[in-house]
């Protein structure tokens, strides 16, 4: 295979959200998290295939893609998925909605680490239930959170513990130790788990391996709804395909009746898609993580060499987390794109002092970010 990461594809003038945000100016756009890479052959195949057949009615649940996804829980995790388990969805965004308003009601809260993927902020205050944040810290390069120290905050009416594994915006990939720590945090005030675990497969650290945290024990599949998708690994975002793994059956049953005539099933094309991806994608999945690891290691150098940045290397995702508080300007988000750098606002995240680099793109686009980087913080110093 040869490898098509450096190829610079012109989305300008396309239906990409990313791209025209920022249309008709000079601004890199680095923020919501689709990649600039051309997707898998085998998808691009899989869907010519179909739309060939020219016919587009309502479609059912297609027997393969269960197939490879019940394979794939197995073959990675050693997690044995009974095919009833999963439910499909559109999106991992329309699953942690419904968890929230299917596990707690009006008078009751969420918790969820801080700072973390804005739909977990929103699907709370959508559905106008509070929530508790435990702030994530700094360990030793890795972005972790204490949830004994939230303890004696609770009140006893949260009910749903909210988790992103690997974590977005920080990119961490929990320990075995750390998800069983969560673990004893959900029993010991008695919650339902929703685990957001969408970039499972973008691995970038050695050594390091996911660990679905329904996979943990008996209690935490009992007690855990796990969100998956083949949408970033694969760059098929703009095709919503995910399923929610729920094995506990009374779980499941307040999960499908809170999505009734409101959350749909995934289209027919986008299931196509997911199918192929997970089926066939391994190879090109191999090839990006590498590309992605090099432009990780690269960046994360350069960015702590510039005077009042610091970025914690991203263990997963394509994403960096990047620490702009020493820059004591108002809104790092707003200062950089007067630079011309569309980054994600750490404000929508729950830390203003943040911004959020998507360096799935080509790597001459990423250096030239950099070098729009050291200029605009050269200019502080004047």
């Amino acid at each position: 295979m040869t490898c098509t990461f450096d190829q610079r594809i012109d989305r300008r003038h396309s239906d990409s959200l990313k791209w025209q945000k920022y249309g008709g100016q000079d601004i890199l756009p680095l923020w919501v998290a689709d990649t600039d890479f051309r997707s898998p052959q085998c998808v691009i195949d899989a869907l010519q295939q179909r739309v060939a057949h020219g016919i587009f009615g309502y479609g059912t649940t297609p027997d393969e893609l269960i197939a490879v996804t019940t394979a794939r829980m197995l073959a990675r995790y050693q997690w044995k998925i009974d095919p009833e388990w999963l439910v499909l969805l559109p999106g991992v965004v329309s699953g942690l909605n419904l968890a929230v308003r299917a596990f707690t009601e009006p008078h009751q809260g969420t918790v969820a680490p801080t700072p973390i993927y804005p739909p977990f902020r929103s699907a709370a205050k959508l559905a106008d239930r509070a929530q508790l944040d435990v702030p994530l810290k700094l360990h030793e390069g890795r972005w972790l959170a204490d949830f004994d120290e939230l303890s004696p905050a609770m009140t006893g009416n949260e009910k749903l513990l909210m988790l992103c594994n690997p974590q977005n915006p920080g990119g961490t990939v929990y320990r075995r130790e750390e998800l069983e720590a969560q673990l004893r945090f959900a029993q010991r005030h008695d919650l339902i788990v929703c685990s957001d675990e969408i970039h499972c497969d973008l691995l970038l650290e050695d050594g390091v391996q996911h660990i679905p945290f329904g996979s943990l024990n008996e209690d935490a599949q009992r007690r855990s709804v796990t969100l998956i998708s083949p949408s970033k690994t694969f760059n098929i975002a703009g095709l919503g395909a995910s399923l929610a793994i729920i094995p506990d059956k009374a779980l499941r049953a307040r999960f499908n009746k809170a999505r009734l005539g409101i959350v749909p099933q995934p289209d027919i094309l986008a299931l196509v898609a997911a199918t192929a991806a997970w089926r066939d994608g391994q190879p090109w999945l191999d090839e990006q993580l590498a590309y992605l690891k090099t432009s990780r290691d690269w960046l994360t150098e350069r960015i702590n060499a510039i005077e009042g940045l610091s970025l914690a290397r991203p263990e997963a995702t394509y994403l960096a987390w990047i620490d702009a508080s020493q820059l004591n300007v108002a809104s790092p988000a707003l200062f950089f794109e007067r630079h011309g750098l569309g980054f994600s606002a750490g404000r929508d995240f729950g830390d203003d002092s943040f911004v959020r680099f998507n360096f799935g793109c080509p790597r001459d686009l990423i250096v030239e970010a950099v070098r729009r980087m050291e200029k605009a913080v050269r200019t502080l110093r004047r």
